[in-house]
């Protein structure tokens, strides 16, 4: 009878420790559900307005960033975009009016956005700046500055070009007034030991793109390297270079899927990274932090995302990343 009893009795645990289990892993599983959901905060809203103009990839990759962050954050994110300074403010000024709880913005014309950006912070909006804009971010009233120092990066383009015996250089410029640009190009010949020229082309016209760059490499045959300011324009040089004839070597700055195959296959030298995708999700995070626990990186100086020198030996290892829009 003891021993039945036993027997009813280990059978009655067991049922209920299989039972206590099934649901202690539910309970788990629902907390872990709750972990990768978006935190128990408001739903602020924030707006990214940019410089960048249609079918930028780079800026797709910043947006991406942005959008994944604001996913995790409980983040209603707003994105508008335009490359005239002007229009851009324009559209600063309409996040303004919607009242958005936080601002992110990039100044490759600063001039055209000192004011509004002056508005924003007036109105008690906190504004961070990407991607360009870090020597004016602080004076006109931005929490930090993420992205790379673009004297900086070019100073390593110079060294790389060096290193790699060049000695005359193009330098194509894609988006005239862009303060960026001119700090990469200027940057690059500061260190490059050989000749360095600066191509201005309208970046929103990829034929002319290719046209110019064709036209400079068929009269100068002296260029050994080019360098272009953007992944997307990258190709459209290694399409000059093909139908002009020459053996310049293409080099870029900024990475995508495009340029990681070009970096694999040797029709680019090297490309310089400033990881978009990094730029999005901290400056959405860093507001985020701001909005929760008045939390602040840089002490007052940017949070640098770059500059990062990528070849041929780096692509394979990039393809995966490239692939799904994060590279």
């Amino acid at each position: 009878m003891g021993a039945v009893l036993a027997a009813v009795l280990g059978v009655s645990l067991m049922g209920c420790s299989s039972t206590g289990g099934k649901r202690a892993e539910e309970r788990a599983a629902k907390e872990a559900a709750v972990g990768r959901s978006a935190v128990n905060t408001p739903r602020w809203t924030f707006a990214m307005v940019t410089h960048s103009g249609d079918g930028d990839t780079f800026w797709d990759i910043v947006k991406k960033g942005a959008e994944q962050a604001s996913a995790k954050d409980n983040i209603n994110f707003l994105y508008m975009h335009n490359d005239e300074g002007q229009q851009q403010a324009e559209l600063v000024q309409t996040a303004i009016d919607k009242k958005v709880d936080g601002l992110i913005v990039s100044l490759a014309k600063p001039d055209s956005m000192k004011a509004v950006v002056a508005k924003a912070v007036k109105a008690g909006i906190p504004v961070i700046t990407v991607n360009s804009g870090s020597a004016e971010s602080k004076q006109f009233g931005a929490l930090t500055h993420i992205g790379q120092d673009e004297s900086i990066a070019g100073e390593a383009v110079g060294d790389e070009l060096t290193a790699r015996g060049r000695k005359k250089v193009l330098c194509v410029l894609h988006e005239q007034g862009n303060v960026g640009h001119e700090q990469r190009c200027a940057g690059a010949k500061k260190t490059f030991d050989g000749t360095m020229q600066n191509l201005y082309v309208d970046g929103t016209n990829m034929p002319d793109v290719q046209a110019s760059i064709e036209a400079k490499l068929d009269s100068d045959k002296g260029i050994d390297a080019v360098v272009t300011l953007g992944a997307p324009f990258a190709a459209a040089a290694v399409k000059a270079k093909q139908t002009a004839g020459s053996k310049a070597e293409i080099d870029t700055f900024d990475l995508n899927r495009s340029v990681a195959t070009g970096l694999a296959d040797k029709t680019l030298g090297f490309a310089v990274d400033q990881q978009p995708y990094l730029q999005g999700y901290e400056a959405v995070d860093l507001l985020w932090l701001y909005r929760f626990n008045q939390n602040v990186l840089g002490g007052g100086r940017p949070v640098l995302t770059g500059p990062q020198v990528i070849t041929a030996d780096d692509a394979d290892e990039l393809a995966e990343y490239t692939n799904r829009g994060t590279r």
